[in-house]
């Protein structure tokens, strides 16, 4: 007899559909994989033959039955240990020791030796996956399925019901309808007041106002940045403190960010979902490919790891200049495409850049105080490795001075992280108004059209760029980028229109100055 049971495959963060058909008939006894299954898959067979035993049926290997496993589309590569489950109910069904009706269900799950399900990566891809193509139930071990239960809180489209099961017997009482197992579900008010725990509060950064106020600029409409200036002077400090004033994930960047997180294994585990923006942080040691992903087959790197949130790469030029130029593309497309010879994947890269820089090796030239040790070769080798095109991307240049003994005991302000967000979340929701029709979040998404539909200028600010742009001090993709900022900086202070002022405070930040 032959039975057919319906799971996914993972490949990077797209999904598809996979046909477990078990062919079970007398002869010499064996049990097969076929369809470019990974190692873990081959093994299956070992897994599944123990459960089935814990649940007194017969497995497998007891009699002498001949077993072929097929995993249709078989020119597609499989991976993991997702199959067991499928693997398990198709054998059971091909021997006829149980009946039911597999039909619109999608049946995902790794067994353990004594039948019980152990948790998967990407349930809330699969839960998308299986809403899309009309699936009535995903069945799924119960640790996945709040996760997977998410895809019911979207709105204008029948609800999916999602089954969390803990063991093989529960899953063949349930489908044999001797047991009920209850839906899994998860309420809006979930996801409404999320407990955040912040490592540095905003309020806490002493003095720095000119670098505190380019923060909130750059956390209003997702601007790149780099700060620049001596050792200890706060640089580290102002970027841990700047995703405190981020505004809190809308529901779908927390979809976007749970589907990322759980592919590749990383959600919390007291949380089947993401409710705080991502602050990645690699070491300047960290590869290419650790920043971008690849792999076989691809995964995200830390760029998409901190889609909607914040890369802060600390010491930016000791990182090595193909990892840095990596980050030309991404920051320009808000996405990373990765070809290789057998696979294809494009993964999201909506991030908001924070690099910081000392301005040479020792990290005292041109201080006041303190004697630059560094010779011009070694200046000039330093500043070489942040190329022309790679700084061209950045929209915010700050420096970040050593601070007076004054500054530093001067008393904290405590409601400032609290007052800068609630600010910068107004300030975010005149940009999704504005962006409704549009597949834009922020400011900096704005691409050419757009740019000349919401950011007009008058006259006087036409004059002072076209004095920058004519003295090749400001490039053409630099000119768009201070409109970009100028709009956030517009928004930030609630006026419709760009003012002079706004494309000034925009020159000022972009314009790099050689210190």
């Amino acid at each position: 007899m032959v039975s057919k049971i319906l799971s996914a495959a993972l490949k990077g963060l797209a999904t598809q559909l996979i046909e477990v058909e078990v062919a079970c008939s007398k002869g010499l006894r064996s049990f097969n994989v076929v369809g470019l299954g990974d190692k873990a898959i081959g093994e299956a067979k070992e897994r599944v033959g123990a459960a089935i035993k814990t649940i007194n049926l017969s497995p497998p290997h007891h009699e002498a039955r001949k077993v072929l496993v097929n995993l249709a589309p078989a020119d597609l590569k499989k991976e993991g240990s997702l199959y067991d489950l499928p693997i398990a109910l198709g054998f059971l069904l091909a021997s006829e020791q149980t009946k039911f009706n597999p039909d619109q269900k999608l049946i995902l799950g790794e067994l353990a030796l004594d039948g019980t399900l152990k948790p998967i990566k990407g349930a809330l891809s699969f839960a998308l996956l299986a809403r899309a193509k009309g699936f009535e139930e995903l069945i799924l071990p119960k640790e996945n399925a709040k996760e997977a239960a998410l895809v019911n809180l979207l709105k204008s489209q029948r609800e999916l019901s999602v089954i969390g099961v803990e063991n093989l017997k529960e899953v063949l009482g349930y489908l044999e309808k001797r047991k009920e197992v209850p839906e899994a579900e998860i309420n809006f008010a979930d996801l409404e007041n999320p407990e955040e725990n912040f490592e540095i509060e905003f309020g806490w950064i002493k003095g720095q106002e000119h670098s505190k106020r380019g923060m909130e600029i750059a956390a209003a409409g997702a601007h790149h940045v780099l700060l620049e200036g001596p050792p200890g002077a706060g640089k580290t400090l102002l970027a841990k403190a700047a995703i405190s004033i981020f505004p809190k994930l809308d529901f779908e960047e927390i979809l976007e960010l749970t589907k990322i997180y759980s592919t590749c294994g990383l959600l919390p585990e007291d949380k089947p979902f993401l409710t705080q923006r991502p602050f990645r942080v690699p070491h300047h040691t960290s590869s290419e490919v650790a920043l971008i992903g690849g792999g076989s087959p691809p995964l995200p790197g830390e760029i998409t790891l901190s889609h909607r949130g914040v890369l802060f790469l600390d010491e930016f030029p000791e990182f090595h200049r193909d990892v840095l130029e990596s980050l030309r593309q991404p920051i320009e497309e808000g996405k990373i495409t990765i070809q290789r010879a057998k696979h294809f994947s494009v993964f999201p890269a909506n991030f908001t850049l924070i690099a910081a820089a000392n301005p040479c090796p020792c990290g005292y030239r041109n201080d006041p105080e303190k004697e630059c040790t560094c010779t011009s070769s070694q200046i000039a080798s330093y500043r070489r490795k942040l190329s022309g095109p790679l700084m061209d991307r950045i929209d915010i240049f700050s420096w970040v001075p050593s601070l007076k003994y004054a500054e530093l005991i001067s008393p904290d302000q405590e409601n400032l992280s609290a007052q800068t967000r609630s600010k910068i979340e107004r300030t975010r929701e005149i940009q999704k108004e504005r962006f409704k029709d549009d597949r834009n979040l922020t400011n900096s998404e704005m691409i050419i059209p757009q740019i000349k539909k919401y950011c007009q200028i008058r006259s006087s600010s036409q004059n002072i760029l076209r004095k920058y742009v004519d003295s090749g001090k400001l490039s053409a993709r630099g000119f768009h980028r201070v409109l970009k900022v100028a709009r956030t900086i517009a928004d930030l202070e609630g006026r419709d229109n760009i003012s002079f002022q706004d494309v000034n405070e925009a020159l000022s930040y972009r314009l790099r100055e050689e210190q």
